[in-house]
């Protein structure tokens, strides 16, 4: 017999409603965490100026129609104009081209170099707290040992011994940045390879790398992406300083850095040369680090309103 229901506890509008439904459909982590980032105004912007920035980095000479390369020296040192959008530099050629340009090769180093930290600190920090023990010990010294090191000397020492050209500089960027991604990697698997799902693939008979690179890696992406968006604009900036120091690329080759360079030597005079790759260098690091909190904001479930 079906008990009769109090009329003052029914909830009115809902009579033809599905008592099995679903009200709010579900949805992955990811979409979550999209959700929240279009809620950030301010990572959103960083956002599109960085689209705009890249597209301008690769497509900006020839939406120009200027060489980066092709000398002008009647031409040099000439103001923004319809022809040439930045001016023109010390030999004649356009600054836009060249600013595009220079930002495509900082950003290419950025993004090499954060690959090559994000691989080798995944691989590096998944052994270590997998499988713990004297294997940790050591891995964790040795690390300890390369970041005891100080960083502006190491890469002094690869640029003297391999040249300034860009493989040498994506060594000398890379050899001790890793460290800090092995680290967290390392702390984040310490908490997770006590789960229930990997002693269940241990149970199995999955192998060791199979567990690291299938089950545990994988749930570290939160982490990744973060030191990921905050990677890139240290790179940049990196490169940009050792390239004005006269440490990393030189010219012919060019960059952010290098045109900073030359550019503040003809700044008493023309510091427009020096304005719009220095505008263009801080756009792009601040849009990275804004959209680096951005998605900590929305990646991280502890900061969730």
């Amino acid at each position: 017999m079906e008990k009769a229901i109090d009329p003052r506890f029914v909830v009115k509008g809902c009579e033809n409603t599905d008592k099995e439904a679903i009200v709010r459909p579900t949805i992955t982590y990811a979409q979550d965490a999209w959700r929240r980032l279009r809620k950030n105004p301010v990572a959103m912007v960083s956002l599109a100026v960085l689209v705009l920035l890249i597209i301008l980095a690769v497509f900006g000479p020839t939406i120009c129609g200027q060489d980066y390369t092709y000398m002008e020296p009647a031409l040099k040192n000439q103001p923004p104009s319809a022809e040439h959008w930045f001016g023109t530099d010390l030999l004649g050629r356009d600054l836009f081209a060249r600013v595009c340009v220079g930002a495509r090769v900082s950003l290419l180093i950025a993004l090499v170099c954060t690959c090559v930290q994000v691989i080798i600190g995944c691989i590096y920090g998944g052994i270590m707290a997998y499988f713990g023990g004297w294997v940790d010990s050591i891995m964790m010294r040795i690390i300890e040992v390369m970041m005891s090191l100080p960083y502006l000397l190491v890469v002094i020492l690869v640029m003297l011994v391999l040249g300034n050209s860009v493989p040498s500089l994506l060594v000398a960027l890379c050899v001790t940045s890793w460290c800090n991604t092995a680290r967290a990697v390392r702390g984040v698997i310490l908490q997770l390879k006590s789960s229930e799902y990997v002693m269940a693939a241990q149970t199995l008979g999955a192998s060791p790398w199979r567990i690291i690179i299938r089950h545990l890696l994988p749930n570290t992406m939160g982490i990744l992406i973060l030191n990921t968006a905050t990677s890139i604009p240290n790179y940049i900036f990196q490169e940009s300083t050792l390239s004005f120091l006269g440490i990393g690329l030189q010219p012919p080759d060019t960059s952010l850095g290098v045109i900073i360079s030359l550019g503040q030597d003809a700044m008493q005079f023309y510091p427009l040369q020096l304005i719009f790759p220095a505008a263009i260098l801080v756009l792009i690091v601040l849009s990275f680090n804004l959209l680096g909190d951005g998605l900590r904001d929305a990646l991280d479930p502890k900061l969730r309103k």
